[in-house]
């Protein structure tokens, strides 16, 4: 067969159909897998505020690629013409946190393969993915940093304060410091040797200290 006999029309009209009970098995699995995925992107999500709507979205996202797919697979014409189509499709919706990419694809991913027939593949896949992230994820590998926004009256009390710090915490690093007359105020990168936040009624304490704030900081977002 030469690539000219792909448009002949004995070749067109030669469709495949998807008979009713594929249709719903595939949909049927591909909801309770997407039901799996939303679980688990629910019990390791660790931003500053879930939205529910981005886990339903992982649901219809499933779904809606199974029937694509399942369109794609019976239709050749079809399946030039959503090729086209979806090329000049154009998302502009910001991903916040980088795991989000993840849940995106694994979702886009059960659903081809789960229409391309591979059942097995789809749900022992989604299965190892879903256990793998539970383990990691959730894993705290290392303490988390804050920041510590302090303003002291000058530069004796400046001093007392970090060392006060640096003997509460296990790390104490200066990392701005912007000076007015009659006023300091610095920004200190800590890491904490507990879960344990006293020291900061303590801090605020001192004589020379006006206030110290304490911000839990993970490298992308402040809360």
């Amino acid at each position: 067969m030469t690539f000219s006999d792909i448009f002949k029309s004995s070749f067109l009209n030669n469709i495949s159909s998807v008979t009713f009970f594929d249709m719903a098995l595939a949909l049927l699995l591909a909801f309770g897998l997407g039901i799996f995925i939303f679980l688990i992107y629910k019990k390791t999500y660790n931003g500053v505020m879930y939205s529910s709507s981005f886990g339903v979205t992982l649901i219809a996202l499933t779904m809606i690629t199974t029937v694509v797919i399942l369109a794609v697979t019976s239709n050749v014409v079809l399946s030039l013409g959503m090729v086209g189509a979806l090329s000049i499709v154009r998302f502009r919706t910001a991903i916040k946190e980088p795991l989000d990419i993840a849940f995106l694809f694994w979702a886009i991913a059960v659903g081809i393969v789960l229409a391309a027939g591979m059942i097995p593949l789809a749900v022992i896949g989604s299965v190892i993915i879903g256990l793998i992230l539970l383990l990691f994820v959730n894993r705290k590998s290392h303490s988390d940093p804050y920041i510590v926004v302090l303003q002291c009256d000058g530069s004796a009390s400046e001093q007392a304060a970090r060392q006060f710090l640096e003997a509460q915490t296990k790390r104490c690093v200066v990392k701005s410091k912007t000076a007015q007359k009659g006023s300091v105020e610095l920004n200190l990168e800590i890491r904490l040797k507990d879960d344990n936040t006293d020291f900061i009624n303590a801090l605020s304490d001192l004589e020379g200290v006006t206030s110290a704030v304490l911000v839990r900081f993970n490298g992308e977002y402040m809360g």
